[in-house]
């Protein structure tokens, strides 16, 4: 990546956004986190989605994805539905991983992960050899040490993710910009020199030999001198039996460096050598139909070469992007789909129509809000999906030290335990196709603040 660090929004006790479009569709009940629960009711379309329709083309579809955002209802729920491959977007890098020399810590990354995989996602990981995000005590180092904490960082979390990840980004981004077409000043590039990436690709295959290993980097999409000389590396590589599986290409895209004319020929080049190709950090700043037909001809490009085995964009949504004021992703900061979507499910093969009426479905989204010693009050937003519905009902359980003292904007039943209960609207239930309603409840915490389990919404 070429940033290293990422602004993340302040967060608060804000309700969840609701979801502007059509149903996110996917059968999903109680995923509880430390902010909400969001449950999803329904049956996905064939080919409907990004990662499906992707799918059907033999390759994958991910997105970036921030761990601290997991618990952000809209946020789970469109990773969910849409993407099937994530990349740990900051959690993996080594000041995450290895903060200090020889201690590791996997939770952030961990969570991706089991998130990941509970969902049938493939997971790339990113990256193990960058110049940037290293703890200070990676430069401080002699090359003797350095070259022991390198092989032994990339042995570590390796053998930690053994059997989860799909491809590691290897090395990242160890190629200057410009003209030169030289490598870029690092710790390992001026301490051990040119052999470091051999190595690292060595020592990442004797760990696990099952894994893809990738070369990553940005500014590589066209032909050009710098895209020249990791040819050229790649080529030795194969040439000498070095362990290189594929190369990623970033493809971050602007007004000032668009898509170039020859993306295509660049990554069948590189295919040509025996190596999968993949891109792997896809943005473009933009918007309306501009930006569509270039994210449409960045996934026709991949489509047109047979070994570019799948597309990672760069987040979920705008308002987490790392270039957020070019508003650079195909989801805007409140989870509607942007033109560019439709462009690039179109070019998938993919329709989002889904045929007919369309399935009555609704969501659920939950979040703490008022809080004081001896009770908080619970806010459920629903949502109608793709088409209008005309009631719904929600369950919400508490623990068993506690009791819901209090209700608003709806007509609760409760069971026999006085600890579940089921939420019908006050009223006309009715909404249209988008539209959102929110009830609300008082719990009584009698010591226990746990959140309430929350159900998938039932529409009718």
């Amino acid at each position: 990546m070429i940033s290293t660090t990422r602004n993340t929004p302040g967060e608060g006790r804000t309700p969840l956004r609701a979801y502007a479009h059509r149903a996110l569709a996917l059968s999903v009940t109680g995923l509880l986190t430390a902010t909400g629960v969001v449950a999803l009711s329904g049956t996905a379309h064939a080919a409907s989605t990004l990662g499906e329709s992707a799918a059907a083309k033999g390759r994958y579809f991910g997105t970036a994805v921030a761990a601290n955002h997991l618990g952000e209802a809209p946020y789970a729920a469109t990773l969910n539905t849409e993407f099937n491959s994530v990349t740990p977007e900051n959690e993996m890098k080594w000041d995450a991983l290895e903060p200090s020399r020889g201690s590791f810590t996997y939770g952030a990354a961990d969570q991706i992960v089991s998130h990941a995989q509970g969902r049938g996602m493939k997971v790339r990981g990113h990256t193990l050899v960058w110049h940037s995000q290293l703890p200070s005590w990676v430069g401080s180092l002699g090359a003797s040490d350095l070259r022991t904490a390198m092989n032994n960082h990339i042995t570590q979390v390796m053998r930690h993710y053994q059997g989860k990840i799909h491809s590691w980004d290897v090395v990242n981004e160890a190629f200057q910009d410009g003209s030169s077409g030289a490598r870029r000043s690092s710790p390992f590039q001026d301490k051990l020199g040119n052999g470091f990436i051999e190595e690292a690709f060595r020592t990442a295959r004797a760990t696990d030999p099952a894994a893809k290993l990738c070369y990553n980097d940005y500014n590589t999409d066209g032909v050009n001198a710098k895209s020249n000389a990791v040819y050229a590396m790649v080529k030795d590589f194969k040439q000498r039996g070095v362990p290189i599986d594929c190369v990623g290409f970033q493809s971050h895209f602007n007004s000032n460096s668009p898509v170039p004319a020859d993306y295509q020929q660049n990554l069948q080049r590189f295919a040509d050598l025996g190596v999968d190709v993949q891109i792997t950090e896809l943005d473009i700043e933009g918007s309306g139909a501009s930006q569509a037909t270039s994210y449409a001809n960045a996934v026709k490009a991949c489509l047109a070469v047979t070994r570019c085995t799948g597309i990672t964009v760069w987040g979920v949504t705008d308002k987490y992007s790392w270039r957020s004021s070019g508003t650079p992703l195909l989801f805007d900061g409140s989870y509607n789909k942007k033109p560019a979507y439709d462009a690039v499910l179109a070019a998938l093969g993919g329709t989002s129509g889904g045929g007919g009426g369309g399935t009555r479905t609704c969501t659920v989204s939950y979040a703490k809000q008022e809080t004081w010693g001896d009770r908080y009050n619970g806010k459920v937003t629903v949502t109608a999906g793709s088409s209008a519905i005309s009631g719904w009902n929600v369950r919400v359980t508490i623990a068993s030290a506690q009791e819901i003292s209090a209700t608003w904007n709806g007509t609760p039943s409760w069971d026999g335990t006085g600890k579940v209960m089921t939420m019908t609207p006050a009223g006309n239930g009715s909404l249209a196709a988008g539209g959102t309603t929110s009830f609300g409840f008082t719990v009584m915490t009698h010591g226990n603040t746990a959140p309430p389990a929350v159900s998938a919404c039932t529409a009718s």
